[in-house]
């Protein structure tokens, strides 16, 4: 059975724009340098060629996986979620207990999260504590920093 991957719909269009991407600009880019070095005859000992034939590899391996993940996605609208328990697609405000810092994080899908961008996977320790909470609830998480107690402040769909 194929597993389904979940994401937003801004993250399931990031992906596909990256993709577009890849594969419209950086691919033909990658041929016209590896074209360009093998004119400059013995490949056996030319940086550039070898250079070249390993960013295409790389491209390639990295448009292979965003087509597996693309064909994978369920995409979860999450404007037409509601309630005050946290799932998939919600954005929750939690109070540190030891440092009263506030932090702001929505839980997406393991190809969207960016921790920079206030998005964390589904499948992190903070997310996995989080889930099936409501606000004003306490929660222990165990990272690998260590054990943090948050405070649920609030639970909003955005």
């Amino acid at each position: 059975m194929v597993e389904k991957v979940p994401m937003t719909r801004g993250g399931h269009a990031a992906l596909a724009d990256e993709l577009k991407k890849r594969q419209s600009v950086n691919r033909p880019r990658i041929i016209e340098q590896i074209a360009e070095a093998r004119a400059h005859g013995d490949l056996s000992e030319n940086a550039e060629y070898h250079a070249a034939k390993e960013e295409q590899s790389h491209n390639e391996g990295r448009i292979a996986e965003l087509e597996d993940k693309l064909a994978r996605a369920d995409i979860i609208d999450v404007s037409k979620l509601s309630g005050d328990t946290i799932k998939f697609g919600a954005t929750v405000t939690l109070i540190d207990e030891d440092t009263d810092k506030k932090a702001v994080w929505q839980i997406v899908g393991e190809a969207e999260a960016d921790a920079k961008q206030g998005r964390i996977s589904i499948t992190s320790p903070l997310a996995r504590a989080l889930i099936g909470k409501k606000k004003g609830s306490s929660v222990e998480v165990v990272a690998p920093g260590g054990a943090k107690a948050y405070e649920i402040a609030k639970v909003e769909w955005r």
